[in-house]
């Protein structure tokens, strides 16, 4: 009688997989909770500790690391020597194991988590189990993953027995899950830092080894340029934001659209209030506030209408009916939002081509990992947030390095401003200068090599939008080196500037400020994007 062993924390499916291995003939062996789950639904079922001897111990920290078990798993069939061996020590053969590992990586995830709830959920006996079923591949076929579980059933079924291609296959998907197991808990415990007897997180680029597992989420047509290959992967075993991301229609997504998608996100997130922006090559054309989701996205379109046409736009809200009206009212490549209403959908269904990509992106820790690479190596760094706006500016209530330097002080209309301006200034390709209101950009010189041009840049996109920038505030990504940036921001007709201060002419800057009668504030904080 062929042997099937069971041992999964995810039980999605594995009734149904067991039944039919049950209707084919095969025995089932499971754990404690796995055995509890099957005996619920009816089926018979062997116990681990039945068929080793042994009772399950240590609150679970041994159940199948026995000969009786990795023996039937390892044994290779073609070989008299170990089903001598198997014989002379009464070991059954086991045929097919189904392991799913302990949810290290979703444990790890969890804000504030005790290390030693953390510890104990590194699986000693899973991986071992799925490591040896895949070692001995030809024998016993190894299942990992439930999206799996039909396709099982279909190969014992199919004349012949399973084929050696998908034992293979499942073999290498084997190692490769318990390779990302690993990774996750290396780089888990690479962020633990000592002090005393106290395990406490740290930063996560200050570990001397960066571990990271990539699985392919979907090849891509292309890259950048269409002689370029391209796929699209989920980083870690807890695959989040753009890795767990769903098209809800549309094109095929490229590798431009998702480097555009990446940037509205990380605009819209730094917002509480509704928030939406339209991305063209990694910039803003237009950023808003507003009162929902569609006044934010009307307000950010109509910021620079004529380079919205064909931009991607990002929401941190949910597309309801009145937002996908406006939306579908615009020609636009692609969409990102954390939800789509149900309302919303047939709406944005008139558009067939409109790419829509719902995507959550839960808040993380301010010291999760950027990388980038460059040639033959990674850079790494920690994501740039804008925490010193994350609360309402006021002079009686500034954060740490925020401060007035010119004789006039901000209006609490040009504080509201000004904050606005820096959280999306952060996210412009420097050198940048972006003019706003309390709500919305009005013009956005990003990615010049002077900070003079940064600002002639913004000023001519105005005049073509037909935009004033009178009593608007400007913000510049880092320091002004010399007064002639600050006087083409008054030229330009701000009221006040913020910037992050730091320069050897700041005392020349400032003066300027105060002959032009503007309020400025250094922040203290650089936000360069390259």
């Amino acid at each position: 009688m062929p042997r099937a062993l069971l041992s999964v924390s995810d039980t999605t499916g594995v009734v149904e997989l067991a039944r039919g291995l049950a209707a084919r003939g095969y025995e089932l062996v499971a754990t404690g909770g796995t055995a509890a789950t099957l005996g619920e639904a009816g089926l018979a079922v062997t116990s681990v500790a039945a068929v080793t001897g042994f009772p399950e111990m240590m609150d679970g920290r041994v159940k199948t690391l026995h000969p009786k078990i990795h023996g039937g798993i390892l044994a290779r069939r073609r070989r008299p020597s170990d089903m001598q061996a198997l014989a002379q020590h009464d070991i059954q053969p086991i045929d097919v194991v189904v392991v799913n590992l302990y949810p290290f990586a979703e444990t790890a995830a969890r804000p504030g988590v005790a290390f030693d709830d953390l510890v104990e959920q590194i699986d000693i006996g899973g991986p071992s189990l799925v490591r040896a079923a895949a070692k001995n591949f030809r024998d016993v076929l190894v299942v990992v993953s439930p999206a799996h579980y039909g396709r099982l059933l279909g190969e014992l079924d199919r004349s012949g027995g399973p084929s050696l291609a998908f034992r293979f296959e499942l073999a290498q998907e084997a190692f490769a899950h318990t390779a990302h197991y690993d990774a996750a808990i290396a780089a888990a415990l690479g962020r633990i830092d000592l002090h005393g007897d106290r395990f406490e997180r740290g930063a996560e680029v200050d570990t001397d080894r960066l571990e990271l597992s990539m699985k392919k989420i979907r090849d891509l047509r292309y890259g950048e340029n269409p002689h370029q290959k391209a796929g699209w992967y989920g980083v870690g075993p807890v695959a989040g934001a753009f890795g767990a991301a769903r098209t809800l229609q549309g094109k095929e997504l490229s590798f431009t659209n998702l480097l555009d998608l990446d940037a509205a996100a990380r605009i819209v997130l730094e917002f509480t209030e509704p928030a939406a922006v339209v991305i063209k090559h990694t910039n803003p054309c237009g950023a808003a506030v507003g009162t929902s989701a569609a006044d934010a996205y009307v307000r950010a379109r109509d910021a620079d209408s004529i380079a919205a046409f064909g931009g991607i736009v990002g929401l941190n809200r949910a597309i309801d009916a009145a937002a996908a009206e406006v939306i579908a009212s615009t020609f636009i490549e692609a969409v990102v939002a954390p939800h789509v209403d149900e309302a919303a959908t047939a709406v944005l269904a008139r558009k067939p081509n409109l790419r829509v990509v719902v995507a959550e992106f839960p808040e993380t820790n301010d010291d999760a990992a950027d990388c980038r690479s460059i040639l033959g190596a990674m850079l790494v760094q920690g994501r740039d947030r804008v925490a010193e706006a994350r609360e309402p500016w006021r002079a009686n209530a500034l954060p740490d390095g925020v401060k007035v330097v010119t004789r006039r002080q901000p209006t609490d209309e040009e504080w509201d401003a000004m904050r606005f301006a820096w959280r999306i200034c952060a996210h412009v390709k420097s050198n940048a200068v972006v003019f706003t209101t309390a709500q919305r950009t009005l013009a956005i010189g990003a990615g010049q090599t002077s900070r003079v041009d940064a600002v002639n840049v913004a000023v001519m996109k105005a005049k073509i939008a037909s935009q004033s920038l009178a009593r608007s505030v400007a913000a510049s990504d880092a320091f002004f080196p010399f007064r002639d940036g600050l006087d083409a921001v008054a030229s330009a007709g701000a009221t006040a500037v913020v910037q992050p201060g730091g320069s050897v002419r700041d005392a020349e800057v400032v003066a300027a400020a105060d002959e032009h009668g503007l309020a400025m504030v250094f922040t203290g904080r650089r936000h360069f994007r390259h």
